[in-house]
């Protein structure tokens, strides 16, 4: 299958605005409650959203202010949607579809074998004209790297083109397994974390999103 060019320069592209780092560190907190964690991750999906969608393609209009008409730009058809990878995927969509609220979302299930540490499908549910939308793919870890790949590879073969990987955190090892496997997806992370542990589990990480996310353990 061919892919056409990622926009993007490089990639990894870490965002280091400073009320990103500010909210990541209180995400990581212990002690951060459930609300407060949903309400975080939220704020966080929007900041990062604006970085994902910079270079979405416009068009002219004529539009009537209420003194004149002019033209104005606007984005140029149906070109973007998110797909979340479940379940701890869904806490990032909140704050970008605030953003972008007409934008199609999809999903796909993945589950992490505890023995072999790969992904296994158990979902998928994706929105019309995959082919010819960005499709911003959402999770809030990128640890291994396993499971992003094989969303990715779904995605691919259900005919996307232009893919674009967002995580709150990842590792040196999840990257360089994006790169081998999907050197042709950008990934957008507010940190690059140092290790893995043996679980498979970042280091110092923020725990389990999705037990954060939904209160549960």
């Amino acid at each position: 299958m061919t892919t056409q060019p990622s926009p993007f320069a490089s990639s990894p592209i870490v965002l280091d605005h400073p009320l990103i780092q500010h909210k990541l560190s209180h995400l990581r907190k212990a002690e951060t409650s459930t609300a407060g964690f949903r309400r975080l991750v939220r704020e966080l999906s929007l900041l990062m959203c604006y970085e994902a969608t910079r270079d979405l393609p416009l068009e002219t209009v004529e539009i009537t202010t209420p003194l004149e008409t002019t033209q104005a730009k606007q984005l140029a058809g149906p070109d973007v949607c998110f797909i979340s990878i479940l379940r701890a995927g869904n806490g990032l969509l909140d704050g970008m579809l605030d953003l972008v609220p007409f934008a199609p979302v999809g999903h796909i299930g993945l589950y992490r074998d505890p023995k072999t540490l790969e992904a296994v499908e158990y979902y998928l549910k994706l929105p019309t004209q995959i082919s010819s939308r960005r499709c911003v793919v959402v999770d809030p870890m990128l640890a291994t790297g396993h499971s992003a790949a094989a969303a990715l590879t779904r995605l691919k073969q259900e005919g996307a083109q232009r893919l674009l990987f967002v995580c709150l955190l990842s590792t040196k090892e999840g990257i360089a397994y994006l790169a081998e496997t999907h050197p042709d997806v950008p990934v957008i992370t507010c940190s690059i974390d140092p290790t893995l542990d043996d679980h498979g589990y970042i280091r110092p990480g923020l725990g389990d999103a999705g037990d954060r996310l939904f209160g549960t353990k």
